[in-house]
């Protein structure tokens, strides 16, 4: 038995409920074998669709609703369909394990230069000319993202604690499949002793590896739209990598190679969890690659 981390972006679940729902139906299939065959699992996922969709309706409807509380809303409602389509597929399959989502808040610091520097994406991608009217109106920081159009950008600052780890570990003892830190955690941070949201969002991967390096996971399984990490990404002369050295990494990181919207977070986190858990695993696959990845044949494996 292994206990394995994965992290799932949001990006692949949908920007709607009725997709979602579908997604996450996919995503449980794919996910059935690691469970099925006696590891224990535990789940989290990204929410930069989401969050921001969400927080684009209360802005039209009512009025702006504060950060932290759109993190826990789509932390929930991921974490729901997740949960109800992961416990639909273990009972036609025989199953017995109960799945359990757990709204995670995570630390930050407030000090944090990220929150200087708004760089994580979140809701829809837009045009250049309906990015920069809406920066205009609402005051919206909008920048391009990975060449796919302009996203609204706020602050990740980097996870410092994840406050509801013991209660992750005591259910993941009792044998249940759990989903949390969703969306990165709610960000909060601690002010005269006592927590408080603040209004950010967290990358899912770093706070996943934090997470998965507290566990003590066996493996850290990051899973994306690419089979395999690569450089010279969209290049003529791209070449996919089965295998990562974090020495290799850093020479890849330092040249450009991974851009900051998309693989190179995944890279770090990946590094952060093997620096924290030498004995550890990490991977970087597609969902459909997800079992073979963990076999060794398929995905990119990261080592020191």
């Amino acid at each position: 038995m292994k206990r394995i981390l994965v992290a799932l972006g949001g990006n692949a679940l949908g920007s709607d409920p009725s997709s979602q729902r579908k997604l996450a139906v996919k995503t449980a299939r794919a996910l059935l074998p690691l469970i099925q065959q006696g590891n224990e699992l535990i789940i989290t996922h990204g929410n930069g669709p989401q969050v921001g969709i969400i927080s684009l309706a209360f802005e039209s409807a009512f009025s702006p609703m504060p950060f932290p509380e759109l993190n826990a809303m789509s932390a929930g409602y991921i974490g729901y369909h997740l949960q109800e389509a992961l416990a639909n597929e273990l009972r036609r399959t025989g199953g017995k394990q109960e799945v359990a989502t757990i709204v995670t808040r995570v630390e930050v610091s407030p000090d944090d230069p990220a929150f200087l520097n708004p760089t994580k994406p979140i809701g829809p991608f837009y045009s250049r000319a309906e990015a920069e009217k809406l920066a205009k109106e609402r005051g919206y920081v909008m920048k391009e993202d990975a060449g796919r159009g302009y996203r609204r950008v706020i602050a990740s600052p980097k996870p410092m604690r994840i406050l509801e780890s013991e209660s992750i570990r005591a259910l993941l003892e009792a044998g249940s499949i759990v989903i949390a830190a969703g969306g990165g955690g709610v960000p909060v941070i601690k002010k005269d002793g006592l927590y408080e949201g603040i209004p950010a969002v967290i990358d899912k991967d770093f706070a996943s590896a934090l997470l998965a390096s507290l566990l003590g996971a066996d493996y850290f399984v990051i899973l994306t739209a690419v089979d395999k990490v690569a450089i010279n990404f969209g290049k003529p002369n791209q070449i996919n990598l089965d295998v990562l050295k974090a020495s290799d990494a850093r020479k890849f990181i330092a040249a450009g190679h991974f851009h900051p919207g998309s693989m190179l977070p995944k890279i770090e986190a990946a590094l952060s969890f093997l620096e924290a858990n030498p004995k550890g695993a990490a991977l970087i696959a597609s969902l459909e690659k997800a079992e073979a990845a963990l076999k060794g044949e398929a995905g990119t494996k990261i080592i020191l």
